[in-house]
């Protein structure tokens, strides 16, 4: 049976999902693919942990922690054969996470990216350094997490030309219009209540000024697609300026808001934005409420594709982080 070290970098409540569901799987993982996956670092902003041997739950509660201890620590001194990779994320600089994808990837080791920054800072990069040193760089969490999003473009869609992308990917944003339009509340009056309900943040404006989205239809753009974009390339609009009379106007003419980032494959390229959407009562997109997220991809070949999901979230996204894990260990048992 092959040992399998994992290491996780960025220890909030994502990074927290990820090592707990890790843990629980481990049986899992022995039966299906002969693999003894042991979790044998752990490390945040400000401590961290390390066992040769693994770390058992007990060894994940703060005070349990080494003070000081750094990712670039971690992979320095721990053995590390996948790296899941958890901290925030910084799209302008790529932030920590950055650091700690490309080293991990330079030494031969595997990565799984649910942070956005490093992906969107230097994607195409870290792609070249994954494939040159043969490692796999999996990208499932950063990408509308449990929604299946480059899978589809990446497997279940190979060999068919994408024409078009539509994506409902941002939860906040698609939730405070459900609610705007259901319950008759302007924008600011929705946002206090998502966040006394934990589901904005206390400054949102990443979510609802588009920038989420956009971030994540780079991602799906560049990896999925095999296009070349930078962020400043994509025009850019949130919901933070809707107002209660245009969501009346809205509903008067049978018509719902949607943030959607768009592809859209032409003679000089694709092209990619951010944009409120407004659709017909009756379309699939207008069916897709609260929390919940789609992609709705048209190809030459296979037609239409549309997928829709959500799941409690942090679980949601450490499920999609571990079933990159899964990919890694079927690929290499």
């Amino acid at each position: 049976m092959r040992r399998w070290n994992v290491a996780i970098t960025g220890f909030g409540r994502v990074g927290k999902a990820v090592a707990a569901l890790l843990l629980s799987r481990r049986a899992r993982y022995q039966a299906l693919y002969e693999a003894d996956v042991r979790l044998t670092a752990i490390c945040g902003s400000r401590a961290g942990s390390i066992n040769d041997d693994g770390l058992g739950e007990g060894r994940l509660a703060e005070n349990e922690l080494t003070p000081g201890l750094s990712g670039i620590t971690v992979l320095a001194s721990a053995p590390v054969d996948v790296l899941i990779e958890a901290g925030p994320t910084d799209f302008r600089t790529g932030g920590p996470g950055y650091g700690y994808i490309k080293a991990a990837l330079a030494a031969g080791r595997h990565a799984i990216a649910i942070s956005k920054g490093a992906l969107v800072f230097d994607g195409r990069g870290l792609r070249a350094l994954a494939e040159r040193n043969e490692v796999s760089l999996k990208i499932s969490g950063a990408t509308a997490a449990a929604l299946p999003t480059i899978d589809l473009l990446e497997y279940n869609l190979a060999g068919c030309e994408v024409l078009r992308v539509e994506g409902i990917l941002n939860a906040t944003s698609n939730h405070l219009l459900t609610a705007m339009a259901e319950q008759g509340l302007d924008f600011a009056e929705a946002l206090r209540r998502a966040q006394r309900a934990g589901i904005a943040e206390a400054d949102p404006s990443f979510d609802t000024g588009g920038w989420d989205t956009a971030c994540k239809l780079l991602i799906l753009a560049n990896f999925g697609l095999g296009a070349d974009l930078a962020l400043d390339d994509l025009s850019v609009g949130g919901i933070q300026n809707v107002t209660r009379a245009q969501m009346e106007e809205w509903r008067a003419a049978g018509l719902v808001p949607k943030l959607v980032g768009h592809l859209a494959r032409s003679g000089d390229g694709l092209h990619a934005g951010v944009e409120l959407r407004t659709y017909p009562a009756s379309d699939a997109f207008a069916l897709v409420q609260g929390k919940n997220k789609a992609i709705r991809v048209t190809t030459d070949a296979m037609g239409e594709i549309l997928a829709v999901g959500c799941g409690p979230e942090p679980m949601a996204t450490a499920a999609a982080a571990l079933k990159d894990l899964e990919h890694i260990l079927m690929r290499r048992r």
